[in-house]
């Protein structure tokens, strides 16, 4: 078990290249099993996550090469329509390979992904959204198996907002009969981009971006070319970082306009930033102040960017309220920070956080990945030596992280 040992105290300063997002990679990566072309795509991170996907697409038959961001995938030969639970209980986002698969295929057979840390992630809207679709959909042994000579367009309305669900339905939307309607859609950015790729490969989808996404079927579609977005949650992680120890980082290759309430959030705090171009800048002297924060779906406050508000909330100026309205255990990281000293009550979906001049560097226990880059931030600014345990969730989402904070000034290592 590998673990993460940092020195806190040190000041992040420097320039730091951000990676292409996980989120946006993993749906993008499941629409090459919707045409027996090829697909290319660059900017992909090299994240644990993103090979796992990889392994998955290539048991089902998909031809796959990735190399140095670069990640060729043609599913030309695709003969297995099934996500084994092996590979979903690791990856809940195996989950978006069922609209592909029954679009194209008529048939594919997904494991239920069973219990996640943060909370309840159901995958009904999935099957509902496809039963609306004209597929037959029946649960046996632990997975969901559906079945459909041609999905039919539909309007379906989301009575939650889902990422994936609308990820999912959008794929298989691409290939129906018909014109599908999701009300009450995803906006995120990680969804817009998924849009942008299956347009480049011919489907027909417009309103992404905004609650209501239409698709107007296409007999078939074919191989594209796509760059994969900038992370627009490890963008916000560095910035936070930054924020926390009174440090001036610059970050290339990002966003700043999917990223408007976090940069709002942090000038709130007392940082100074301006972007321009795929740049932006962040300079912080002396302590931040206390901000309070909701999370709710793109474009509000996101709920990937909390964990990672409670660790500068824990150091900053004031107290803070901190409300999770997404997942309903996404606080596991509080009992953690509390080992470092962090005054945090929890009541609810509620945390109260208390600033105290300093944190002290202890042994710390991960629990989800956010939760890690959050333990992460307060290492750095803790006295003394800060160990994290289960750094394995950090290698699902983030790319190089200790390289890349060791290149901002940050003593940090990794232990086996």
């Amino acid at each position: 078990m590998q673990k993460l040992a940092i020195q806190g105290g040190i000041p992040l300063r420097g320039e730091v290249r951000i990676s292409g997002a996980k989120n946006a990679a993993l749906p993008i990566m499941c629409a090459s099993l919707l045409t027996r072309d090829t697909l290319q795509l660059s900017n992909v991170p090299d994240l644990h996550d993103a090979a796992t996907m990889r392994k998955l697409l290539v048991q089902m038959g998909v031809t796959a090469t990735a190399e140095h961001g670069t990640m060729t995938l043609c599913g030309a030969q695709v003969d297995k329509l099934e996500a084994p639970y092996d590979m979903v209980k690791t990856m809940r986002a195996a989950i978006l390979v069922l609209g592909p698969l029954v679009a194209r295929f008529g048939e594919a057979r997904v494991s239920l992904p069973g219990g996640c840390a943060i909370g309840s992630r159901p995958v009904d809207l999935h099957i509902k959204g496809l039963q609306a679709m004209g597929a037959t959909i029946s649960i046996e042994h632990g997975y969901i198996h559906a079945r459909a000579k041609r999905l039919k367009g539909a309007r379906i309305f989301f009575d939650i907002v889902s990422v994936t669900g609308t990820e999912n339905l959008m794929m298989a939307a691409a290939l129906a009969d018909g014109v599908t309607v999701l009300e009450n859609a995803a906006r995120e950015p990680e969804v817009v981009a998924l849009a942008d790729c299956l347009r480049a490969m011919g489907a027909q989808i417009s309103g992404d971006g905004t609650d209501t996404v239409t698709i107007t079927g296409v007999e078939k579609l074919h191989g594209a070319a796509h760059r994969i977005m900038p992370d627009r949650i490890e963008s916000g992680t560095f910035l936070v970082a930054a924020a926390a120890t009174g440090g001036s980082i610059t970050l290339t290759d990002t966003r700043a306009d999917i990223l408007e309430t976090v940069l709002e959030k942090l000038t709130e705090a007392g940082a100074r930033i301006r972007t321009g171009g795929d740049r932006i800048h962040l300079e912080m002297s002396g302590r931040p102040r206390s901000v309070n924060l909701r999370t709710a779906p793109y474009p509000a406050f996101p709920t990937d960017m909390q964990a990672q508000f409670m660790a500068l909330n824990a150091v900053a100026d004031g107290s803070a309220m901190v409300v999770e309205t997404i997942f309903e255990n996404r606080f596991m990281h509080v009992q953690e920070l509390r080992r470092l000293g962090a005054q945090i009550a929890v009541e609810g979906n509620t945390c109260v956080v208390r600033g105290v001049d300093h944190l002290e560097g202890a042994t710390v226990m991960a629990t989800d990945l956010r939760a890690s880059a959050c333990l992460v931030i307060a290492g750095l600014v803790a006295r003394g030596e800060t160990v994290i345990d289960r750094i394995y969730h950090l290698d699902r989402g983030y790319e190089h992280i200790e390289a890349k904070l060791s290149q901002l000034g940050a003593n940090i290592r990794r232990i086996k």
